[in-house]
């Protein structure tokens, strides 16, 4: 199956499915002699772990990463870095019922027509727990990033129609880790998680908006044509499972505007090139499409049907993405800083 490498010299290919006995990937183009801070990956990893909160879900995962190649002695040694993390929790028997049944809001249909078989526990590949070999991708990208001052922060700008009305300049954004919803505004962040807590409390679930920022990219990364900075970034944020959005800098509020007054606003990306600015872009996640509410569908057969979901499922994605986003955010910058490389000796 084509589709499960990102990136052109800076490369992540992933492997696994959500039941299956581990998913992993497969890390080229790292430079040799990077120092491999296995703290700060664990920490990553367990911004995106299931069971962190009571918002959500109460699936158990260790999320130990087990490196198998690439590493010596606490450092890069410039082959590709192979790890695997294993699954332990899958309950799969949660899963039972779907054999016949098909998702509504899930790939379960399509993927059927794609391919003619499926895994049905948890969607397989198609489940969102494929992410966590991306965040190992991404905190390497990260540790990469570090030593040019790149930073990559992401938080949780809105939740439903609870909206943080305050520029991320005014904010300090490492508060965004001093909650469970990972909003850098306590205020905002405990609307945000009673409208949470409600939708789960009714079986229902809730979307909202990531905002990330990029900063200390230098000028001069992208490609002027079919990769453009921002539309590689959308790439990679739109293969985010959930993602149903993409904006950079004004984004659709631009239409509102004349030119005088958009061409003001920065975004970071001029003529899909950096401009030494911060990267200011926004991602859209829909609300969980599996839900403790009945809710019709159909069964292989075409048969319509009423689906009473089991197994353990997040109200809101929002928290566990955060890091998602900034996973993909930080792959995409460290490729181009490599092919920005290539191209001026």
């Amino acid at each position: 199956m084509a589709g499960n490498s990102f990136g052109t010299l800076f490369r992540l290919t992933t492997f696994g499915e959500s039941h299956g006995s581990a998913i992993g990937g497969i890390l080229e183009g790292c430079t040799a002699g990077l120092e491999l801070d296995l703290d700060f990956i664990r920490t990553e990893m367990l911004r995106r772990k299931p069971g962190q909160s009571e918002i959500t879900t109460q699936r158990k995962e260790d999320d130990e990463v087990e490196f198998l190649s690439g590493v010596f002695e606490g450092k890069t040694i410039g082959t590709p870095i192979g790890f695997i993390i294993r699954n332990k929790d899958q309950q799969s028997a949660d899963y039972d019922h779907l054999k016949k049944v098909y998702r509504p809001g899930h790939a379960d249909e399509v993927w059927m027509k794609k391919f003619g078989v499926r895994d049905y526990r948890g969607g397989g590949r198609s489940s969102a727990r494929e992410t966590a070999a991306r965040v190992v991708g991404g905190s390497i990208a990260k540790l990469l990033l570090a030593k040019e001052n790149i930073e990559v922060n992401a938080f949780v700008s809105s939740v439903k129609d609870i909206v943080l009305d305050k520029e991320y300049h005014e904010l300090n954004l490492k508060d965004a880790e001093q909650n469970i919803v990972r909003c850098p505004d306590e205020s905002t962040a405990k609307k945000m998680i009673s409208c949470i807590e409600a939708a789960k409390t009714n079986g229902d679930s809730v979307g909202g908006v990531i905002t990330c920022i990029i900063s200390g990219v230098p000028a001069g990364l992208g490609e002027p044509v079919f990769d453009k900075l921002h539309a590689v970034l959308g790439h990679a944020m739109l293969s985010i499972n959930a993602v149903k959005g993409f904006e950079i800098g004004n984004g659709f509020q631009s239409t509102k505007l004349y030119g005088s007054e958009n061409n003001k606003i920065e975004s970071g990306v001029a003529g899909g090139i950096s401009t030494g600015e911060d990267i200011v872009l926004k991602v859209a996640f829909k609300p969980v499409s599996t839900i403790a509410k009945a809710q019709q569908t159909k069964d292989i057969h075409g048969n319509e049907v009423t689906l009473e979901a089991k197994g353990r499922h997040d109200p809101c994605v929002l928290p566990r993405a955060v890091v998602i986003v900034e996973a993909m955010a930080a792959l995409v910058i460290e490729d181009f800083m490599q092919l920005q490389s290539a191209n001026r000796r």
